[in-house]
């Protein structure tokens, strides 16, 4: 199956959930051609890379995608990342969000952000723990220059179904007691990959990022 049948087989198992095209791996013309089977949500992980890629898209498709960052926030590119993606999935750290919110106020805008939350505390993983976020969101939240749009996480990368839904359903209630405990809705649970995305989705998910089951020729 090509891009366009990979797509709607998503559509069809995990209907309702936005669909990140995570399109770090593949040229422009991949990422016209998921653009002409639909997709509108595109994410990268790398400025330099985002910027290539759509300065070499047309303007009409450019304009019409929602752009997403999905890699670890630098001090030293946040200047370049603000602004320029709608949403910034990967807020890891409070020194971020600070810098984060300083330069968005000096551009006059106001930056969608995800707060990454690393659920299983795994070495490897940037994010805050659990504990962290309830210390730390409050700060975030009173930040006028960033609109907290929703959580995100990164499960382990097992089949052990246990262990992910373990995850997603940590982070889906993490994001419940800060919604009582502040008295607002955070709308969005970045949550889900290729090879766990229909457990995240089953767990709440409003937003999965996939690469390899849109971009990869001839899935089963």
């Amino acid at each position: 199956m090509g891009i366009k049948e990979n797509f709607l087989k998503l559509q069809n198992e995990i209907s309702g959930v936005r669909i990140v095209a995570v399109s770090k791996y593949v040229n422009v013309e991949k990422i016209k051609e998921a653009y002409d089977a639909g997709i509108r949500n595109f994410g990268e992980n790398k400025f330099q890379d985002a910027e290539k890629k759509r300065s070499q898209l047309p303007k009409e498709i450019d304009k019409n995608i929602t752009w997403h960052f999905l890699g670890h926030v630098q001090t030293n590119k946040i200047r370049k990342i603000t602004g320029n993606f709608h949403y910034i999935h990967s807020v890891d750290s409070l020194k971020v969000a600070e810098v984060l919110s300083q330069t968005a106020l000096s551009k006059k805008i106001k930056q969608k952000i995800l707060i990454q939350v690393n659920v299983a505390e795994e070495k490897t993983k940037y994010g805050f723990s659990v504990n962290e976020i309830k210390e730390n969101f409050e700060k975030i939240l009173n930040m006028d220059s960033l609109e907290i749009a929703g959580l995100m996480t990164m499960a382990p990368f097992t089949e052990n179904e246990k262990i992910l839904r373990k995850v997603f359903i940590g982070l889906r209630e993490l994001k419940n007691q800060l919604q009582t405990e502040y008295k607002i809705n955070i709308p969005e649970l970045s949550m889900g990959m290729s090879n766990d995305y229909k457990i995240a989705c089953e767990e709440g998910s409003t937003i999965v990022r996939i690469g390899q089951a849109i971009f990869k020729e001839n899935n089963p």
